[in-house]
């Protein structure tokens, strides 16, 4: 169980803590010789340096204290065991279960769900393997050339992302598009330039309900028919990641192309689920196994390691420290990789939508700040965009550089440069150039000095990967997703559940409907005003 008091005693002891690393450099810190191997730890492909925050020895002590306090350890054996921990749910949570390729049985209800997760994964290596093979023909015969994915969120935003990151090894005979907005410009611009009878649409809904994916369905089945002119069409040119059966038939969809997955896999959480169908058939089964496989790594490291070693417990907790007791409540991810270019906005939904709440586990309004705001660009675009604030704002906005040793694409110099990049600016961030260093070495002019002083002591991760391959890319997604799961622990939240999504989803549907008929109008002025403008009334 959480032990409140020596929560408590450790919370209070990091408090004075705070206070007193906030008088100390980063300049001064780091005159010990050792401490980037102490604040350095790896495991897998991955390496960790975490020795650019504003904290040493007696520090991470407590903050290990605190995850221990947090009851952090049997936290994390209820989830990988299959215990109802959505509590407001009432749902297991198991995208763990997902890439068990070790197969151990994991029970929910008394059921071993490796069958069923087993068979899926098996049907989607079936169906991927005819498309890529060119034996998936559409209703007049022609190839499948074109793969269009539509769903929203979670079933968006994690294949469109992956299928970028893993784009090195994809198959370049087929296109790929992600539609999730239900302006219909999102569609109409993605199939511009495709032939319907070489397209297929892969609908990903778990209720086939979703209003916005829905919307964009069944545009995408008024253009199938507009160009085939038979309902017969359409079994041949959509696929459904779904567990509505019943609905999915009567959109007309065959039911041999309905793809299962299940109540206890959160879509924020689902890429490695049949929601990742679209990224196996870009990158194969094989590669699609070697992303499993990575995720299951770490997943096995966040299950079995010590704290201290641990990679998703020490990044949460710099990440606590940060947002906590220095009151930094941004975090910015940069990638210093192309292909990773869509990696912040995932992240983005992962966190935001796991740990953007304010009421705890007992139901009552919390007394901490809980998830912080994030966002990122991959570097080095960001350097001529918003690293300015991050340098010298009033802000102090704490760093995920993510950068990898191995080029994929042979240009040694480019590659050079860009992890070049990386380093400095991580290094720029954590020392700066005092007003003094600034006169000595650019400028005499005091004025002009003071504006080219950096005062530093910004912090910052690096997170160092041997290359982007399918398993690194998993072990990569797996270590941020275990980070927020271990921050909604020591914050005492539920981070499985998303509730805040549900009331601009129900205003929405009143004003639709007022918009589409001539209904009296009850909301505030200013809405009542936005919907009279729009009806130009």
């Amino acid at each position: 169980m959480r032990d409140e008091k020596i929560f408590k005693d450790n919370w209070s002891f990091l408090e004075k803590e705070a206070q007193k690393i906030k008088k100390i450099s980063m300049r001064d810190l780091f005159l010990d010789k050792s401490r980037a191997n102490d604040f350095t730890q790896s495991f897998s492909d991955i390496t960790i340096d975490y020795s650019m925050n504003r904290i040493n020895k007696d520090i991470m002590k407590a903050l290990f204290n605190l995850a221990e306090s947090s009851d952090l350890k049997n936290e994390i054996k209820k989830m990988f065991s299959g215990e109802k921990i959505n509590i407001t749910e009432s749902r297991a949570v198991l995208h763990t279960a997902l890439r068990n390729v070790s197969n151990n049985p994991i029970y929910v209800d008394g059921k071993d769900v490796m069958t069923e997760i087993n068979q899926v994964l098996e049907k989607m290596k079936n169906l991927s393997n005819k498309i890529i093979k060119g034996e998936w023909k559409g209703f007049t015969g022609k190839k499948i050339k074109n793969i269009v994915n539509i769903g929203i969120g979670g079933s968006d935003l994690g294949p469109k992302m992956a299928q970028l990151a893993l784009k090195k090894y994809s198959n370049r005979d087929l296109n790929f598009r992600f539609i999730s907005n239900v302006d219909e410009t999102n569609f109409y611009e993605d199939v511009k330039f495709f032939d319907p009878e070489e397209t297929l649409f892969i609908i990903s809904s778990k209720t086939f309900t979703t209003e916005e994916t829905m919307a964009n369905a069944n545009l995408a089945k008024k253009w199938i028919l507009a160009s085939m002119k038979d309902i017969e069409s359409i079994k041949k040119h959509f696929i459904a990641v779904s567990t509505n059966a019943g609905e999915v038939k009567k959109f007309g969809i065959d039911p041999d192309n309905i793809l299962e997955f299940w109540d206890f896999v959160g879509g924020r959480y689902s890429l490695t689920s049949a929601i990742g169908f679209s990224l196996m058939i870009s990158i194969g089964y094989d590669n699609f196994y070697e992303m499993l496989k990575g995720y299951h790594e770490m997943d096995m490291h966040f299950l079995n390691a010590d704290f201290s070693e641990n990679l998703p417990v020490i990044l949460a907790l710099i990440g606590i420290w940060n947002n906590n007791f220095l009151g930094y409540n941004n975090i910015a991810i940069l990638p210093y990789d192309e292909y990773l270019s869509r990696f912040p906005a995932y992240l983005q939904q992962l966190d935001m939508e796991s740990n953007g709440k304010s009421i705890d586990k007992n139901g009552d309004k919390v007394k901490l700040e809980t998830g912080p705001i994030l966002w990122g660009e991959p570097g080095t675009n960001g350097q001529h965009a918003f690293y300015q604030l991050i340098h010298q704002g009033t802000k102090i906005v704490p760093v995920d550089f993510i950068g990898f040793r191995k080029d994929l694409n042979g240009e040694k110099d480019s590659h050079d440069r860009l992890i070049s990049n990386m380093f400095a600016q991580a290094e720029a961030l954590c020392f700066g150039k005092t007003f003094e260093e600034v006169l000595e070495t650019e400028t005499k002019d005091e004025f002009l000095a003071k504006h080219k002083t950096f005062e530093g002591n910004r912090p910052s991760n690096k997170i160092l990967i041997t290359e982007l391959s399918p398993k690194t890319f998993g072990e990569l997604v797996a270590l941020y997703e275990h980070k927020i799961f271990v921050q909604g622990i020591i914050w005492n939240i539920f981070s499985f559940d998303q509730w805040g999504v549900q009331l601009g989803k129900v205003c929405a549907k009143k004003i639709l409907k007022e918009i589409q008929n001539s209904l009296e109008l009850n909301h505030d002025s200013s809405t009542n005003n936005a919907i009279k403008w729009y009806k130009n009334i």
